[in-house]
């Protein structure tokens, strides 16, 4: 059966846009734009293939489709600002080059506001000849996954659509209205593109002031998880954040620097609050081993879930590994746990993995969680381990040292 829909990278973006396709009945071709981990579970994958889905077997298939979505990663550049577009720029040579009339062309990858006219629209109208707005569909809809949840999917989370021109915007509507109860039609590109860059930089802005407000709690003697536990029952004009021991996962925060008159400050900061996050986590660390008579230098550290969500297999950007790095420079010896993980290096180094996680626990001098996963048995593991630094709030009040 021909396929309706190509999605052109199947990462953390594309797989999940691939699954609702499938799910709904739109038969699905998927394109690697390159290396991918895949952020579903095996279980997940074999349904979507006995669901219809495939891997397109070369390019020429992109030619066949009525839709295609580019979901290409766009890692930060070597120097941490502009995000790098290459694998953008691929995906739209190789699928101009196989591009026919009347195909709807939609980017989801996280990019500056701006991309996809003055980028990506030059790209796929020199290689195919045609005209965005008049012989084929442009649009871009921001990307709202969220791995793991099992609250708001692909089918319930409103979806938000800019075209390059209102028929452009429909087209990509009634595609999208077929994987979702709600679409939300912004003004044009460039509105939806900021959609991404507004969303992203409120959940960064949000965990940075928490994660302040953790190190100042910490030097008050004051608990921030009771504090946010009250906080949370107001209302309205507050929505919950917790701290943590730094802030993973693909979508990084945008300052917009380069794309703009002036960088946006307070999204700057917030970076620089939530970077020192993993230097404050050893530092803790260091303290209460020296509290409990005990130095860094030699000590058995174990970490707890190095993933950057819970129960999920994805590493992308988790603070565990730099917390893992600066516990190895301090001479501590670092092992590590993760249900999800079966190994794990840290620039190129591997951390032994423990066997038995209660014995580990029971055998270190300190625990450090690091993720909740739902396997771990937080009041067994307390009871357990000899000093156990919790940077989630997530163990039983006074069964750990909390961040």
């Amino acid at each position: 059966m021909p396929a309706d829909l190509a999605v052109i990278g199947l990462g953390p973006l594309g797989l999940p846009l691939a699954q609702a396709a499938v799910a709904a009945g739109i038969p699905t071709i998927g394109y690697r734009t390159g290396p991918e981990a895949s952020s579903l579970s095996p279980a997940e994958l074999r349904r979507m293939v006995s669901g219809g889905f495939r891997h397109a077997v070369g390019p020429a298939e992109l030619g066949r489709v009525r839709t295609a979505v580019i979901c290409a990663p766009t890692p930060h550049g070597p120097d941490g600002g502009r995000p790098d577009l290459g694998q953008v720029a691929a995906a739209a040579r190789t699928l101009a080059a196989r591009l026919r009339p009347h195909t709807t062309v939609i980017l989801e990858s996280p990019v500056p506001p701006g991309t996809t006219e003055d980028f990506l629209r030059p790209l796929l109208e020199e290689g195919s000849g045609l005209r965005a707005g008049r012989d084929f569909h442009l649009a871009h809809s921001p990307s709202r996954v969220d791995p793991g949840n099992r609250d708001f999917t692909p089918a319930n989370t409103p979806k938000v659509i800019g075209g390059l021109t209102p028929a452009c915007t429909e087209s990509a509507a009634a595609f999208y209205g077929r994987l979702t109860d709600k679409v939300v039609r912004a003004r044009g590109l460039r509105e939806a593109e900021t959609v991404q860059v507004l969303e992203t930089n409120f959940r960064h802005v949000n965990i940075a002031l928490v994660n302040e407000m953790a190190v100042l709690c910490h030097e008050l003697g004051v608990d921030l998880w009771d504090v946010i536990r009250c906080a949370e029952t107001k209302p309205f004009g507050y929505q919950a954040f917790r701290p943590g021991p730094g802030v993973g996962g693909h979508a990084a925060p945008q300052d917009l620097a380069g794309h703009a008159s002036r960088p946006l400050r307070m999204v700057e900061l917030a970076e620089q609050v939530n970077s020192q996050m993993p230097r404050y986590v050893v530092q803790r660390a260091a303290t209460l081993l020296n509290e409990h008579g005990k130095s860094a230098r030699g000590a058995r550290v174990l970490l707890l879930g190095v993933t950057y969500k819970p129960d999920l297999a994805d590493q992308q950007s988790t603070p565990a590994r730099e917390i893992a790095l600066r516990l190895l420079d301090l001479g501590a010896s670092v092992s590590y746990h993760d249900p999800h993980v079966p190994t794990w290096s840290v620039t190129d180094r591997p951390i032994p993995r423990a066997d038995s996680l209660y014995e580990a626990a029971a055998d270190a001098d300190l625990t450090i969680l690091l993720q909740q996963h739902r396997t771990y048995d937080l009041q067994g593991l307390s009871v357990k381990a000899q000093l156990l630094l919790d940077t989630r709030g997530a163990t039983p009040t006074g069964a750990a040292h909390r961040l």
